[in-house]
């Protein structure tokens, strides 16, 4: 897939993020004004309710220190999701929630699990790891930032901290690394020069006959052709006089 796919700037790299970010504060907005708890809403593992979850957790969260917190960080990489990697970007989004969610109903502990942190880890490991299989300058440039912003959210997938759901963090980092491994031919690829192309045969290459075994410069002269000076033919036209009679 060619780069200027991905790296192409449009209205949805920014819209789209405020909208996701639009709906979760309107249903933490709703709860508060009108005294409900979506909480029951949540991913509740391996129970047949609790799979309602899996579609309706990331919008729901406990306090507003929760969605502050993963109000900035989802903007952030879903923004750089549309903007590096536009032609998957929904696919990593609907199916990063889907899978994520599943994986927590498995794997979680018998509790409501609720907020979009699960998703901001597929987000996280999905960038950074399509960095490195890309090689892509800009693509590993962006992996570096996402390590450097959000690298200690690695702590986070272990049981380190009551009342967070690190099996929700987990499900998302594995859930990231799949899809960078599962979308690596839609990678962004960077430009190869005809001498890095796997069929490339030197003895082919117009370029580097005019170069010795050593690597110096052969100097061809091209044959003087001497010019040919135009010839000037002249025509004489003898005019013959003749008598006027009177």
């Amino acid at each position: 897939m060619k780069s200027q796919e991905h790296f192409k700037y449009s209205t949805g790299v920014i819209g789209y993020p405020i909208l996701f970010l639009l709906i979760i504060w309107l249903v933490f907005w709703f709860e508060v004004r009108f005294g409900f708890n979506f909480s029951k809403f949540g991913v509740y593992p391996q129970t047949l309710k609790g799979l309602r979850g899996i579609v309706f957790s990331p919008f729901i969260h406990g306090d507003i220190q929760h969605i502050y917190h993963n109000s900035i960080p989802l903007f952030v990489l879903s923004m750089a999701l549309f903007y590096f990697y536009k032609p998957i970007a929904w696919k990593v989004l609907f199916f990063g929630i889907l899978i994520s969610g599943f994986l927590t109903w498995c794997i979680g502990r018998p509790s409501y699990h609720i907020g979009a942190s699960g998703l901001i880890y597929v987000l996280v490991s999905f960038t950074f790891f399509k960095g490195v299989f890309a090689k892509h300058y800009r693509l590993i440039a962006l992996s570096l930032l996402v390590i450097f912003l959000y690298g200690s959210m690695i702590w986070y997938t272990m049981p380190i901290e009551k009342g967070i759901s690190w099996e929700g963090h987990l499900s998302g980092l594995i859930t990231g690394l799949l899809f960078a491994l599962i979308f690596r031919k839609q990678i962004a690829k960077p430009k190869r020069f005809a001498w890095e192309q796997e069929n490339y045969n030197e003895a082919d290459d117009p370029f580097l006959k005019h170069f010795d075994e050593n690597g110096n410069f052969i100097e061809t002269k091209t044959p003087e052709i001497e010019e040919e000076q135009p010839s000037i033919n002249y025509t004489y036209r003898e005019e013959k006089k003749s008598n006027l009679e009177n």
